[in-house]
C-alpha cells in the first residue's frame, strides 16, 4: 500500500506542524512552510490536521499510486492531473490504483501539499516526522525524496470508484480558504528596533522575494534601511516571521528552517495569521508590509482558527456520510 516516486521533484519533503521544545538546544522546530494549506490537506481526508503530509515544490515530483487511495491537495496551484485529467485543489478525490499524478505548470503559490488519508508511514524525530534535512532525521530517511522511494501509506483502507473506467473520483464537497490568504500586504508587529526613519519606509515601501531564499529565510530587495542606533546587539531568541535587518540595509524574514538565535536587528514579526500567505509567495513576487498591534493580530488568528475549525468538522461530518461510518 504505497505511492512511488516516478521523477522526484526540486524538493520533495514530508513535513508535519514541526518539533517544539528543543530551540534552547539549537534546534529548530521546521515543519511545513505553509501550516495551513498542511490543516486543510488533512482535514479533507479525515486526518488530524497536524498529520505528515508531503510537501513539495514546482517542477513537483510524479507520482504511482500503487493501491487506491483518497488524497487531498492544498496550497500552491500546480496544474496537477492524473493520467491527464485536470485534479481540483482544495477538494478530497479518490485516486485509482495504476494511475499516476503529475503538475503540469506553475500558476500561483510556491508550495503544494498532499494529504493521504491515515497519513504516511514516516520515521520521528524528536517527536516529529517534519524531515531536518540538515542533520538527515525525520521524514523519509532525513532527505528529500528521491527515484523509485516507496512511500508507504499508514492504514489499508479499501476504497474503490463506482466506474471501473474512472481515473479518479472527486468527493462533493470543497473547502473554503478566503478566510486564511488574501492578497494584501503582509502584516506585522512592529520590533523592538524598530526607529520611526525605518517604521515609515518599511511601510511605504515593497518589497521583492530575493532568488537567495529558502526554507530558512527569505531575503527580501526593497529599498535600504538604516538604524539610527549605533549600540551593538547581543544575539537573542528569534523565530519564523522574524525581520531581520541585514548590515546592507536589507531584510531577511526568518522562515521554518530558521536559525535559533540571532544578533541582527529585529524589525518587526510577521503575525501568525499571515505566514501561510508568505509561504505561498515566489521568488521576485513583490509585497508591502503593513504594521498592526498585538491585540489586532491575536484578533486576527482567533478568526483564522474558528474557521479552520469549522472547517474540520464540515470535513468530518461529510466523510462520515459519504462512506457510510
Amino acid at each position: 500500500m504505497s505511492i512511488r516516486v516516478q521523477k522526484p521533484g526540486l524538493l520533495d519533503t514530508l513535513q508535519d506542524k514541526g518539533r517544539y521544545g528543543y530551540q534552547q538546544f539549537g534546534i529548530n522546530p521546521g515543519g511545513a512552510m505553509d501550516q495551513v494549506a498542511m490543516r486543510i490537506a488533512n482535514m479533507l481526508v479525515g486526518n488530524d490536521p497536524a498529520t505528515v503530509v508531503l510537501e513539495m515544490h514546482f517542477p513537483a515530483a510524479v507520482l504511482l499510486f500503487e493501491t487506491t487511495t483518497l488524497i487531498a491537495l492544498s496550497g500552491a496551484d500546480f496544474s496537477p492531473e492524473v493520467e491527464g485529467r485536470e485534479v481540483p485543489l482544495h477538494q478530497p478525490v479518490l485516486v485509482k490504483k495504476g494511475t499516476v499524478l503529475q503538475c503540469k505548470k506553475q500558476k500561483k503559490g510556491a508550495r503544494m501539499y498532499l494529504a493521504v488519508a491515515g497519513g504516511f508511514e514516516s520515521e520521528e524525530w524528536l517527536y516529529s516526522a517534519s524531515t531536518q534535512l540538515q542533520v538527515k532525521a525525520g521524514g523519509f530517511a532525513g532527505r528529500a525524496l528521491q527515484k523509485q522511494d516507496s512511500l508507504l501509506l499508514k492504514h489499508a483502507n479499501l476504497y474503490s470508484l463506482p466506474e471501473p473506467s474512472q481515473v479518479f473520483e472527486t468527493l462533493p464537497w470543497r473547502a473554503g480558504i478566503g478566510g486564511s490568504y488574501h492578497d494584501g500586504p503582509i502584516r506585522c508587529i512592529a520590533g523592538n528596533e524598530l526607529d520611526d526613519d525605518s517604521r515609515q519606509l518599511l511601510t511605504d515601501a515593497t518589497f521583492q522575494i530575493s532568488r537567495e531564499s529558502n526554507r530558512m529565510g527569505y531575503r527580501l530587495q526593497g529599498p535600504p534601511l538604516h538604524m539610527n542606533l549605533r549600540t551593538e546587539l547581543v544575539s537573542t531568541a528569534i523565530t519564523r516571521g522574524t525581520i531581520q535587518l541585514l548590515p546592507s540595509g536589507q531584510l531577511i524574514v526568518l522562515m521554518a528552517d530558521h536559525q535559533t538565535t540571532g544578533g541582527y536587528p529585529r524589525m518587526a514579526h510577521v503575525i501568525s495569521a499571515d505566514l501561510p500567505v508568505l509561504a505561498q509567495k515566489q521568488a521576485g513576487e513583490e509585497f508591502g508590509l503593513q504594521l498592526v498591534s498585538v491585540t489586532e493580530a491575536e484578533k486576527i488568528l482567533r478568526e483564522q482558527e474558528m474557521n479552520l475549525q469549522q472547517l474540520q468538522n464540515a470535513c468530518n461530518f461529510r466523510l462520515d456520510r459519504y462512506f457510510g461510518n
